[in-house]
């Protein structure tokens, strides 16, 4: 993620970062303003209203459920690329990501803190990253996988789309393949040695001997977790629709979190849950609705993060 070079470019690197995150907040901000203009308040308050300890405590339970899962899988990957991470460290490094994910912009601020935090922690900076980043596209491979799968059993407003865009990604998914078989061990030029290093990390990280398994199985559980917490958020705002047809909607706003363009997690989550829900004969002030409460209901469950950063900030005090 870091640049490494010297000289000039190392010094324009940190200008353009800050850009793309500029726009991507402001991408996250404009699908907001753009819902409030459309539908009003309303639909953000409604379902805030309906919170109740039910949901709360679900919501509790579940989100222990994706952490200790995506803990778990963060940990078996790291020892794949050969860095230490026990399960426990592990789990309360990604309390506090899922925290710092859930009230700082971007959503993924939490993850980069784990990523360079658990480097410094082993010596390692580099491989911990990578560790993350493979990681985190295990659960979305994972995540795509299941929903082709739901949003083939189950009708949705993308159900005529899916065979074009199944077919789309398998191409990509076998060229990479194809490409990774046919590069050198080795080679001079920048691009061939992060390629090099990529297949290694796959092979090693996510479909070694000792990994394959436990990375799937975590992050179907992670999956799981996500949707049923989204049920709950539907059924709290209201919803009266039958499951079969708001597990594929709520999935298609889940896959809408992996756009890392947001204002604390709020942004195309709720764009999405709005278009879904209005196309499936809903209304779009449902969709809204379900995807704050969502929000609210994430952020609950990552509060045990919070409490993991204050006790290392009293555990570490400041030096002056």
């Amino acid at each position: 993620m870091a640049d490494e070079a010297g000289g000039v470019g190392s010094t324009a690197a940190p200008t353009g970062r800050s850009f793309w995150a500029w726009l991507r907040l402001a991408l996250g901000f404009a699908v907001l303003v753009g819902l409030l203009c459309w539908l009003g308040t309303g639909p953000f308050l409604a379902g805030l209203r309906l919170i109740d300890a039910p949901a709360l405590a679900a919501a509790l339970a579940f989100g222990a459920l994706t952490t200790v899962c995506v803990a778990w899988r963060w940990s078996l990957v790291a020892g794949g690329l050969g860095v230490r991470l026990p399960l426990r460290e592990a789990v309360a490094h990604c309390y506090r990501a899922v925290f710092l994910n859930a009230t700082l912009p971007g959503g993924i601020l939490g993850d980069v803190h784990r990523a360079v935090r658990h480097g410094r922690d082993t010596g390692d900076v580099g491989r911990s990253i990578r560790a993350v980043v493979w990681e985190r596209v295990a659960g979305q491979v994972v995540l795509l996988a299941v929903a082709v799968v739901l949003l083939f059993a189950f009708p949705s407003p993308v159900r005529p789309y899916l065979p074009m865009a199944t077919a789309v990604v398998v191409t990509a998914l076998v060229a990479v393949v194809l490409a990774a078989r046919l590069l050198p061990d080795s080679g001079a030029s920048r691009f061939t040695r992060a390629m090099v290093t990529a297949v290694s990390d796959v092979r090693a990280g996510l479909l070694g001997r000792r990994t394959w398994a436990g990375v799937l199985v975590a992050s179907a559980l992670a999956v799981a977790g996500h949707l049923a917490t989204f049920l709950v958020a539907a059924r709290t705002a209201g919803s009266t629709a039958p499951l079969t047809l708001l597990l594929p909607l709520t999935l298609l706003a889940l896959l809408a979190m992996g756009v890392p363009a947001n204002v604390a997690g709020f942004g195309p989550r709720e764009g999405v849950a709005a278009w879904a829900f209005a196309a499936a004969g809903l209304t779009a002030a449902e969709g809204v609705a379900t995807a704050t409460v969502y929000g609210a209901l994430v952020l609950v469950a990552s509060l045990p993060g919070a409490a993991v950063l204050l006790a290392r900030r009293v555990r570490v005090p400041a030096t002056v």
